[in-house]
């Protein structure tokens, strides 16, 4: 009896430290993934590129970063302190926010942000391609937020997308060619994390190509 019992629980410690090991390596391979969905997240990706436009327009460093501060605190930082209030509230999973239902609240609030931004930055006598950035990003958010009533898509990819196209409105073909490898390498860390499916990658990257156009032909 004592051999059955001390066999039972070798047997279950065995098992227990397998499948810690499996999960291990299988959060190790997904690390990757994990760092570039992070790094190249919507607010970061929204932030570089309006850092980037807004120095390159701006008579001095202080000037060119107050414009994107102004921008960064509004559509990114605010944003984003919502929803950590909310993740440590319980009321969605994660900052990724991968179940569609919790993204309703926090796109209804960025589109509020967003709309301040483009406001500000007009008041603030900003070039006008900067409150163009934020009207692309306002518009970003509503389609998002429209889609989600019904389906999903991926927010990076379209987010990287705009980046690659609004890249090259204002600096050229050049350097948006520089930069466009990033939607395939975000595209798969979404597919990795099983965030996405390639449908809704794939959707996301096309809507984040048009919406700057559109916005662009429009305004």
């Amino acid at each position: 009896m004592v051999q059955n019992v001390w066999h039972n629980y070798l047997q279950y410690y065995w098992y227990s430290v397998e499948e810690h090991l499996l999960n291990a390596s299988a959060y190790m391979n997904a690390r990757w993934a994990r760092v570039i969905s992070n790094l190249l997240s919507p607010p970061m990706v929204w932030s570089i590129l309006v850092f980037v436009i807004a120095f390159h327009y701006a008579e001095n460093r202080l000037q060119g970063l107050m414009w994107a501060l102004t921008y960064a605190i509004l559509v990114c930082l605010m944003p984003i302190l919502f929803i950590a209030w909310r993740v440590h509230s319980g009321k969605i999973s994660d900052l990724h926010m991968k179940e569609r239902q919790e993204r309703l609240i926090p796109f209804a609030v960025s589109i509020v942000c967003a709309i301040l931004a483009w406001e500000v930055l007009r008041l603030m006598n900003a070039p006008s391609i900067l409150p163009l950035i934020a009207a692309i990003t306002l518009v970003e958010l509503i389609v998002m937020l429209v889609i989600t009533f019904a389906w999903q898509i991926s927010m990076h990819a379209m987010s990287i997308s705009v980046a690659v196209v609004a890249t090259g409105i204002v600096f050229g073909a050049a350097p948006a060619l520089f930069v466009s490898p990033l939607l395939p390498l975000v595209g798969a860390a979404r597919l990795r994390l099983q965030r996405h499916t390639l449908a809704q990658v794939i959707a996301g990257a096309v809507v984040g190509a048009l919406i700057p156009l559109v916005v662009l032909a429009i305004m």
